[in-house]
């Protein structure tokens, strides 16, 4: 296949999409397709001073990047498909309206927020503009893979799209994640600088962003230090934490502590997983939930929100708490999560073999080259104007569902 894989600029703030793209062309690439990756070049945005940065990157990606791409398609072979790596792409899925073309679509927060169905996260209205800028390109797509079926829902619900092909593929593990002996991972942590408890650490990672619930997490922790003699230090992977995190924390008991670690590489993570006792995720939202399935990979216990995308990524060996309700009850939340991880903390040997063995087979389920493969037939069908039984939904890789 001849492939054009259509993605954000390298001055844009995102990490993950870009390093989706990557994996994807570099998959694509082994199996043989020819690939183009297009994205907006910063003419403007080099040659601006950085206050106005912002607005000389939307001159790049939305006035002169549609020029070029327009000229592009036209001169591009009949037998192209254009692969839109995210649908945040949106503004310019109408170019290729009439071509071949797959939009990916990993989240609908932003536009979620917008519309007003997340009071967590309230919109300005530039913000609100804009989203529904995205939405008016992208719902001018045919062609959809989703991550999960909550994603999927969500761009039925709030994308309002008329799709011909709208299907779920489920991420595959982007690291080869796997338990390491726990000298092993002290090991590398230390080659990091990083010095582990003797008795071990509860783990939380995320990106600082609201529905990460690092508040939540905080939380749980301040109640089980209070609720325990020696309680294990709380590890959390992720930017510095804001002035009102800090306040929170300095409430914590003082033999309680909570420790930040920032620039964190996958293998440096893979030990912190393989040596934590459990793995806190109570997210309030997820377009997959990566984090669920890396530590599961490696063998750690999982506490996550019991609401879908989390528990359709998470399966039937984590434990469950109910979404933090907002406004809600912290307080009332926190004690519940508290005497949750005491619970998993507690478990049996037997108990906690058993969970974890669960944990590692269900993680292998979310295998990269069956992702690939999945994305590749979806592809062929889309290019060759072939259909699915159910034309309008359908989940592959089926050996992935509970």
């Amino acid at each position: 296949m001849k492939l054009v894989l259509i993605c954000h600029p390298g001055f844009s703030r995102s990490q993950s999409m870009p390093r989706f793209a990557g994996m994807l062309k570099a998959a694509y690439e082994s199996r043989g397709h020819s690939v183009e990756v297009w994205s907006p070049s910063a003419r403007v945005f080099n040659w601006v001073p950085a206050r106005f940065s912002k607005w000389a990157g939307y001159v790049d990606q939305y006035l002169l990047f549609p020029m070029a791409m327009r000229s592009a398609v036209n001169r591009a072979s009949k037998d192209t498909l254009f692969v839109f790596c995210d649908q945040a792409l949106g503004p310019w899925v109408p170019l290729v309206r009439d071509r071949p073309h797959v939009v990916h679509v990993h989240d609908l927060l932003a536009l979620r927020s917008a519309l007003g169905d997340i009071p967590e996260n309230p919109t300005a209205a530039t913000g609100r503009l804009y989203q529904r800028y995205i939405r008016r390109g992208f719902r001018r797509g045919r062609h959809f893979i989703s991550v999960s079926k909550k994603t999927l829902s969500d761009l039925n619900r709030f994308g309002g799209v008329t799709a011909a092909t709208s299907e779920v593929v489920y991420n595959g593990m982007n690291f080869p994640y796997a338990p390491l002996p726990v000298a092993e991972a002290r090991t590398i942590l230390q080659n990091c600088g990083i010095s582990m408890p003797e008795a071990g650490m509860l783990l939380h990672v995320g990106g600082g962003q609201w529905y990460k619930n690092l508040a939540g997490v905080i939380a749980i922790y301040a109640e089980y230090v209070s609720r325990t003699a020696e309680p294990l230090p709380l590890w959390c992977v992720g930017p510095q934490p804001s002035p009102a995190i800090e306040a929170a924390i300095a409430k914590i008991p003082q033999k309680g502590r909570v420790v930040f670690l920032r620039s964190v590489e996958s293998a440096t993570l893979q030990a912190l997983y393989s040596a934590a006792k459990a793995f806190l995720f109570p997210s309030l939202a997820e377009g997959f939930g990566w984090p669920l399935l890396e530590a599961q990979a490696c063998g750690c216990p999982v506490i996550t929100t019991d609401e879908a995308p989390m528990n359709e990524v998470a399966g039937a060996g984590a434990f469950y708490l109910p979404r933090l309700a907002a406004p809600g009850d912290l307080a009332a939340w926190a004690r519940h999560g508290a005497v949750v991880l005491q619970e998993l903390l507690s478990e049996s040997p037997a108990g906690k073999a058993q969970r974890r063995e669960a944990g590692l087979a269900w993680a292998k389920r979310f295998d990269p080259n069956a992702a690939i493969d999945a994305y590749l037939a979806i592809y062929e069908r889309v290019l060759h104007g072939t259909k699915t039984a159910d034309d309008s939904f359908s989940v592959r890789n089926q050996s992935m569902q509970a």
